[in-house]
């Protein structure tokens, strides 16, 4: 088994989360079949020595660095490129994922689903997290096709032929969850009591969170581009409506006077739909951009152990590009 996670700004917590998941996978009596993939997403405190450190200590740690931060989901893409395990579980640094409920992972992977999500109990986020993750469930509902009340938490397990699957996306907006629903709908969830942090704050604030949205929505769904036509053909109908009524109310009452104050907010409210429907056009035409000129998806400065990726056997530069 492989068990990936990202890590920013956790230099004080990577030894107590190596002894947690070393405990757990002795409990699962799989100490010695397992792998642990930390990936260094640039971060600014001393969480690539406090890796190095433990890779030397212990034999399962697999350290790997990249040269500057790409985000959260593209350090798990990196993750998933070295992760050789039959089955691979993702987690976060912070310990609010306990390791202990790895087994309830494992299970419902051995019983034959391809995906299994965790459900948290007892949610130890701030409330504006709660209802932002209410909305992102929505919107993902309908975006992403997502199966009704399967919550897209960041602890999750999966089989390693859905991994296969998911790194062959080579764009450099990565959106893990999206990936997964893409694959397979052999998928379910179980419940896990949600920890708190085990030190220092949430590197997610609101305006990465923003940014995450916007990437899965634009990154897997034309769902913005239909809702903008619908927007201008709604708009259309309203203008013609509108034609209509005027012309009518101008023969009835001809010594009426124009109004300015409805005709600026007329071309306000119009100009302002364009923009927003060229704003969702441009989006979507500077990802393709970007993905055309081969923005990476993650660059590997190093690993502690100089073993190329699963699918790159030809890869022997330490400093990979995808």
């Amino acid at each position: 088994m492989s068990i990936v996670i990202p890590v920013y700004r956790s230099e004080t917590i990577v030894p107590k989360l190596v002894a947690k998941v070393a405990d757990a996978m002795h409990t699962l009596h799989l100490s010695n079949r397992f792998e642990l993939v930390l990936v260094n997403d640039c971060s600014p405190d001393d969480s690539w020595k406090a890796i190095t450190d433990n890779a030397r200590l212990h034999p399962f740690v697999k350290g790997i660095t990249l040269r500057r931060n790409f985000g959260q989901h593209n350090a798990v893409m990196a993750g998933l490129h070295y992760a050789r395990g039959r089955y691979v579980i993702l987690m976060d640094d912070d310990l609010q994922h306990p390791p202990e409920s790895i087994g309830k992972l494992l299970e419902a992977l051995r019983s034959g689903y391809d995906v299994c999500y965790t459900r948290y109990v007892g949610r130890q986020h701030a409330l504006w997290k709660r209802l932002g993750s209410r909305f992102n469930d929505m919107v993902a509902t309908y975006a992403l096709r997502k199966p009704k009340g399967l919550y897209l938490s960041s602890f999750k397990g999966l089989r390693q032929e859905v991994v296969q699957e998911v790194i062959r996306y080579d764009g450099p907006y990565a959106y893990v969850d999206g990936l997964i629903l893409d694959v397979t709908a052999s998928i379910t969830s179980v419940d896990i009591e949600h920890q708190a942090r085990a030190d220092g704050e949430g590197n997610y604030n609101l305006r990465l969170s923003l940014s995450l949205w916007l990437k899965m929505l634009t990154s897997f769904s034309i769902l913005p581009l239909r809702l903008a036509t619908g927007i201008g053909f709604c708009m259309s109908v309203f203008s013609l409506i509108m034609i209509l009524v005027i012309t009518v109310h101008e023969f009835l009452h001809t010594d009426y006077p124009r109004g300015w104050t409805s005709l600026i907010a007329t071309i306000l409210m119009v100009g302002g739909i364009q923009t927003l429907c060229l704003g969702l056009i441009g989006e979507y035409l500077g990802r393709a951009y970007l993905k055309v000129n081969r923005k990476p998806q993650f660059v590997i400065a190093g690993t502690t152990f100089g073993m190329p990726p699963q699918n790159r056997s030809s890869a022997s530069n330490p400093e990979h590009h995808v």
